[in-house]
């Protein structure tokens, strides 16, 4: 099998679907379909991608300010999050506390300890704490925000907001029944699963509990179980997945394999076991072909990524949410190879 990790996907199609105003949501394979417009939610992920990068090119740091702005403009003073907006820049959908929400609070988190500079990090401290006026009663908005209120809680132990979002996720994101094989919040998997298992590793590392960071750890074994057959990674698809569904089911989504990344990279970073470098590997490889497909699922010319794998091979079309999920999958793998 070809790999691609002797340099890191270019961002060259991030870049293409980003304007001045924000980051389109979708693609026809490699085009913009600039009449969806944008969305918080892919604007959000971008941040965090170009956050925790070590190294920007000129027009990649631009695109910092823009994804900052984009987010910042869609918060009200009340810390509700507006989620969409048209291609002529206003503001479509309802503010509420869903998704968006929670992704917001994610993305201005790790920008306040981790934007390249003072100014940024400043502005995203300020919108972090209008967001926190509020909170949510989603249970995958609040796994968002915790992967933010983790990190600002980390870097400033009085943020009273982000204590509180850390101290909920503490309570809800636990497994239903920890004595019971399903070892999970919920009775079945969704989407993005392995941001709860981050957001538990993170909110018990936040909160000094060894406790959480062990039930953390044990969630993250059962998911890796789950979503694995025989040496690869056969993940969630769209319909989720119960106890009793079978694997290798379809459509399966870029998404869930930068979840796990991310939880391994959480987990290597308490723990230091090199079982979760080896895992991010396997999630690396998904898209260079390690699946129930045997496909390539990205552009290695561009950083494109393919918005599903299906039975008969990869959806072709590379949106902003899929192209992130391998861009952010490929920055664990490559983070870890470069540092080995």
């Amino acid at each position: 099998m070809t790999t691609y990790l002797i340099t890191k996907p270019p961002l060259t199609h991030l870049k293409q679907l980003s304007t001045s105003l924000g980051l389109y949501e979708h693609a026809q394979i490699n085009m913009p379909r600039t009449a969806h417009g944008y969305c918080v939610d892919d604007v959000a992920r971008g941040l965090v991608l170009l956050c925790h990068e070590t190294e920007l090119d000129e027009d990649s740091a631009e695109l910092v300010d823009v994804y900052l702005e984009f987010v910042l403009k869609a918060i009200t003073s009340k810390g509700l999050c507006h989620n969409r907006m048209n291609d002529n820049g206003n503001w479509t959908d309802a503010a509420s506390t869903a998704d968006c929400w929670g992704r917001a609070v994610w993305a201005l988190g790790v920008a306040a300890v981790h934007a390249p500079n003072r100014r940024q990090r400043s502005q995203s401290l300020g919108g972090f704490r209008t967001l926190t006026k509020t909170s949510t009663r989603d249970l995958m908005s609040l796994t968002f925000a915790t992967l933010g209120a983790g990190e600002v809680l980390l870097a400033y132990p009085d943020e009273h907001g982000a204590r509180r979002i850390v101290l909920a996720a503490q309570s809800r994101l636990l497994p239903l029944d920890e004595s019971a094989e399903w070892f999970w919040p919920e009775p079945r998997l969704r989407y993005s699963n392995g941001s709860i298992v981050q957001a538990v590793l993170l909110a018990g590392l936040a909160l000094n509990d060894p406790s959480t960071i062990l039930t953390g750890i044990r969630m993250l074994e059962f998911l890796i179980k789950v979503e694995t057959t025989q040496d690869h990674f056969s993940v969630t698809p769209v319909g989720g997945r119960g106890p009793q569904d079978v694997k290798s089911a379809f459509d399966q989504q870029p998404i869930e394999l930068a979840a796990i990344a991310s939880a391994c990279a959480q987990a290597w970073a308490i723990t230091e076991d090199s079982k979760w470098l080896v895992e991010i590997e396997r999630a690396w490889n998904w898209f260079q072909g390690s699946n129930d497909v045997g496909s390539l699922m990205f552009v290695p010319e561009t950083g494109g990524g393919y918005d599903g794998l299906h039975l008969r091979g990869p959806n072709l079309n590379q949106g902003a949410e899929s192209t992130i999920s391998m861009l952010t999958t490929a920055q664990h793998a490559f983070q870890l190879a470069t540092s080995r």
